[in-house]
């Protein structure tokens, strides 16, 4: 039977590396395989896959030339030109946790660490291609969209007894596409099944995916946690718990476990650009540049390579540069500068001027040049602006805003929000962004560089309750700023002498502060200052 497989199998080998792609040869001949075309390319593994149908896909993850192995297998899944018919199976010699963690997060059907032997490949990759063969029909209802007939096709599969051998890929495949058709009633009612009879982590995150969808959030958070203290599980966890903390509008802990998940698989561009999204919602601005950065680096040469992911990177270093502290402000705009140059670079015709000139009319203002940046501002030729994409009329409203064109910012925001709404989006995170972006630029009319300072002026005036609310206003935009969160509690211990009238507020100001200076890289002159604060907090309290 093997060798009847082997004879009408297809399959395709992406290797560059001349003493692998011997050896392959050499173990396919001995298997009994006659189908065999090899490239050494990436976007010659494209051509052939789109010119013919392949049984499975035997690719080097470690490719040198084009986008990688990796990037390959992303690009085949995002332009679904590799159908669920289709094997793929990678083979790598580099087998450190990062690349292992970015393989399996590809969900290839199997992988194989080099050097392999004849044994190996021949027990991997007959697995797979048995079980594509069973369960063609079901991969091809969902390779067109119909997840329903393939709900109905698997459960066919299962009645089979003859099928056994396969029950545990088919029961998994059951669960997914009960969830792809939203029946997350009846998936809660399987997956519980599946967990009473066995325990698998495929269940219990399924489980979990139903609990978040039906709202039963407490269930979903207990599940989850429990996968996140196991090593094999950890990483789909801190997904699944930042889902779930999103779910709940608690954006910095969901931060925090986007931020985890990253550190463990790097590679992942859609988790560095979720990470982007709350750092914004969270005012954590060195995250946002940080995670803007690591679109840049993991996404150049590969499908995410467009002139959004620069554009971005430079609009986060603006917004970063604008919270910073004097010293760092000029690194900040030097690496903000670079972006903008590798832009120009990577995509010489992308029609981004306006874009740009939004962006460099930021970074005058940046400069102390505000009637310069003013003057670009009024400039700005806004016909059509209602259609242009939402990041754009993000940056331009910011920009406005900081020139003193307040109303001009919030047209911006008011029309953007009306848009989401009637899109049906108004739960997303840019959604969540372009409110609060909304209700900050309506009630603080100074940027976020002016605010320190007109606060310091008041102090220095003897205006300590003017002092205080300016500061406030600060750190409300700058909450993870320790000079910030310092200026607003020495203004508070001057304006009140002891604490009154609202206790619970001042109290909880007074704690959202310490936390802010106590995780945070403090100067020795801040260190000083701090004990010296909190010396007084104790005398007042």
């Amino acid at each position: 039977m093997k060798l009847d497989l082997a004879k009408q199998s297809q399959l395709l080998i992406a290797e560059d590396q001349a003493l692998a792609k011997s050896h392959m040869k050499y173990a396919l001949d001995q298997l009994g395989f006659q189908h065999v075309d090899y490239v050494d390319r990436a976007s010659h593994a494209i051509t052939a896959l789109t010119n013919q149908h392949y049984d499975a896909v035997i690719c080097a993850y470690d490719l040198r030339e084009d986008h990688g192995g990796y990037g390959l297998f992303e690009q085949l899944r995002a332009e679904h030109t590799i159908p669920l018919t289709t094997g793929f199976v990678f083979t790598s010699a580099d087998t450190s946790p990062e690349a292992v963690h970015a393989i399996i997060e590809l969900q290839p059907d199997e992988f194989l660490a080099k050097p392999f032997s004849v044994n190996q490949l021949d027990k991997r990759l007959f697995k797979v291609l048995r079980r594509k063969k069973v369960l063609a029909e079901v991969y091809e209802h969902m390779d067109r969209g119909n997840f329903e007939d393939a709900l109905d096709a698997i459960d066919a599969f299962l009645i089979e007894p003859r099928n056994a051998e396969y029950f545990p890929l088919a029961l998994k495949t059951k669960g997914d596409l009960l969830l792809l058709c939203a029946h997350y009633h009846d998936a809660k009612d399987f997956f519980e099944a599946v967990i009473n009879v066995q325990d698998f982590a495929w269940a219990k995150f399924g489980l979990s995916k139903c609990y978040v969808q039906l709202e039963e959030f407490d269930n979903a958070e207990k599940t989850v946690l429990e996968l996140a203290f196991n090593r094999k599980t950890m990483l789909p966890a801190y997904d699944l718990l930042s889902e779930l903390k999103i779910k709940e509008h608690a954006f910095d802990d969901a931060l925090e476990c986007i931020t985890v998940a990253s550190d463990i698989s790097p590679r992942n561009i859609s988790r560095h650009q979720k990470a982007h999204q709350l750092s914004r919602i969270t005012h954590d601005y060195k995250s946002q540049f940080d995670s803007a950065k690591k679109v840049v680096r993991y996404g150049k040469d590969s499908i995410h390579d467009t002139p959004d992911i620069y554009l971005a990177a430079a609009r986060a270093g603006v917004d970063f540069a604008m919270t910073a502290d004097a010293a760092d402000t000029n690194n900040i705009v030097k690496q903000t500068n670079d972006y903008l140059r590798q832009l120009k670079t990577a995509h010489p015709k992308a029609k981004v001027n306006e874009q740009l000139h939004v962006i460099n009319a930021r970074l005058c203002y940046l400069q102390n040049d505000s009637d310069k940046a003013k003057t670009m501002m009024e400039a700005l030729n806004l016909d059509h602006w209602e259609d242009k994409p939402a990041e754009e009329l993000i940056d331009t409203a910011k920009a406005f805003h900081e020139v003193g064109l307040q109303g001009n910012s919030i047209k911006i925001l008011e029309t953007l929000e009306l848009k989401q709404a009637n899109n049906g989006d108004n739960d997303s995170l840019l959604s969540q962004y372009i409110k609060q972006e909304k209700t900050e630029k309506a009630t603080i009319a100074l940027s976020p560089r002016s605010l320190n300072n007109a606060a310091v002026l008041h102090y220095q005036k003897g205006e300590l309750t003017k002092s205080f609310e300016v500061f406030h206003q600060a750190f409300k935009i700058m909450p993870k700023n320790p000079a910030i969160a310092l200026n607003l509690l020495q203004a508070l211990i001057s304006k009140r002498g002891a604490p009154q009238g609202d206790t619970v507020g001042i109290a909880k100001l007074i704690k959202r502060c310490r936390f802010s200076i106590e995780n945070a890289k403090l100067s020795e002159e801040q260190q000083v200052r701090y004990e010296n604060i909190k010396s007084r907090l104790l005398q007042v309290a």
